[in-house]
């Protein structure tokens, strides 16, 4: 047997785009011969991977798991919307989120080298999913919430299955009062997360860029006026943005808690709870955001297709 070497796997995962364990398999297959087992994966049907890595994955699903006080959202693209129905991509979301939270991984890479349930990689399966289910499927991003006591809140929009979904939002409640006090309103907060896409808990929170970029439009809007004048108008337009976008700000559209800001309604809750209660961060998932999308001729596909070019 050839002795197969951590280089030539490598070269063959980036001539073939194909997993790290299909790639050994072939290497010892072939006695090493990279060409040889460039032809040997084609044959099995794995190197399809390689052709479709290019294609922009937009479509997908969002994954969520939840265990104890800790929750891990994951977004996994495909290239159509079909493919969310996929029993099979499903299977995949759900095992990648699952790894996410044993091992507390949130770094795709990291993540990509885990150990899969079924067997070899993470990041093999995903090779794997793209070879069998005929799409580029992408691993896009991870986020993981943990509060030592309290509540994780969670709400998925728009679920096809159990923890899978198009819009996932996780929310973290810390606590050492009474955590089943807090949990209802982490649901609640949750709720309002999706709905009201915050950018932060509060002001400090916020990306330093976003808040000048706001500062120069509130500055362009009120042009000419005196320096005196205009430092009032951008401050008083700040804090109206940070009503609008900060968590701890906005106000709850839940009947119960009308009028009341977020920051308010947890405040509130610490009597229930016996302990101060705190909302140490959130994660808003929304599928496909901020990927741009290919435009598709749908004509030119169907003649690309009848041609063989596709």
């Amino acid at each position: 047997m050839a002795n197969v070497t951590a280089a030539m796997v490598k070269e063959l995962r980036e001539k073939t785009g194909t997993g790290m364990m299909d790639c050994k398999a072939a290497l010892n297959e072939t006695g090493g011969d990279i060409e040889a087992a460039v032809d040997w994966l084609r044959k099995k049907g794995l190197s399809k991977a390689a052709k479709k890595a290019g294609r922009i994955a937009a479509e997908g699903l969002i994954g969520m798991d939840i265990e104890g006080t800790t929750g891990v959202l994951v977004e996994v693209n495909s290239e159509t919307d079909f493919v969310a129905r996929n029993d099979d991509f499903q299977f995949l979301v759900r095992n990648i989120a699952r790894v996410a939270i044993q091992q507390g991984l949130t770094d795709i890479e990291a993540l990509k080298a885990a150990h899969y349930p079924a067997g070899g990689l993470l990041g093999d399966a995903i090779s794997e999913g793209i070879a069998k289910i005929g799409e580029n499927l992408t691993l896009r991003r991870v986020a993981l919430i943990h509060v030592p006591t309290g509540a994780i809140g969670s709400y998925m929009h728009n679920s096809v299955s159990e923890g899978l979904g198009k819009i996932g939002v996780l929310v973290g409640i810390a606590t050492e009062g009474n955590a089943e006090a807090v949990q209802p309103l982490a649901r609640e907060i949750a709720l309002h997360i999706a709905a009201a896409a915050p950018l932060a808990i509060d002001s400090a929170g916020l990306d330093p860029a976003v808040v000048e970029r706001e500062k120069a439009v509130l500055a362009e809007k009120n042009a000419g006026k005196p320096a005196n004048v205009l430092e009032k108008i951008v401050e008083s337009g700040l804090k109206t943005f940070y009503k609008e976008t900060c968590l701890l700000d906005q106000v709850s559209n839940y009947p119960e808690h009308a009028g009341k800001t977020i920051g308010q309604i947890l405040k509130e809750t610490e009597k229930t709870a016996g302990a101060p209660v705190t909302l140490v961060a959130f994660h808003r998932f929304a599928l496909g955001e901020g990927i741009e999308k290919q435009e598709s001729d749908f004509a030119a596909e169907v003649a690309a297709a009848a041609s063989g070019q596709a």
